[in-house]
């Protein structure tokens, strides 16, 4: 078969575009699976319902972690409640109490929490320890 100028314009094109489609196709096989995200922080002073920095979390689970914790009744606990910020009543998830941490200033506590979903997320100190002050040294959030 002869070629003719239609199949001869369009033999160059056909090669751009598989050399494009194999590139595309191989730096998707390279690119790193997604990363967990985190923040760090501190609380100097947070009273009861003390309301974290809003995260957006684009779904996984959800890692909290204080280290060095100080409060002003010497009550060696500090609850913390994980929050989805949203337009009606926040939905709150379980709620974990921290004592680790008032061990030593290098000492840890943690929480994890299952995925809920993409969203703006939170997390409360304290929302049912009236009058209770806490200092952490550092936290952290990973989600």
């Amino acid at each position: 078969m002869r070629p003719t100028l239609l199949t001869t314009l369009c033999e160059p094109s056909r090669r751009i575009a598989t050399v494009a489609l194999g590139t595309v196709a191989a730096l998707g096989m390279l690119s790193a699976p997604a990363q967990a995200s985190t923040y760090n922080s501190h609380l100097t002073g947070a009273g009861p319902g003390f309301e974290s920095t809003r995260w957006n979390d684009n779904g996984g689970a959800t890692n909290i972690k204080f280290t060095g914790c100080t409060d002003d009744y010497s009550n060696q606990r500090v609850s913390v409640r994980l929050r989805k910020d949203t337009f009606g009543p926040d939905p709150s998830y379980t709620n974990a109490s921290f004592t680790q941490c008032f061990v030593s200033s290098s000492s840890t506590s943690s929480g994890n929490w299952d995925d809920h979903g993409s969203g703006e997320y939170y997390f409360v100190v304290n929302d049912a320890l009236v009058g209770v002050h806490v200092w952490v040294k550092s936290l952290t959030v990973t989600y």
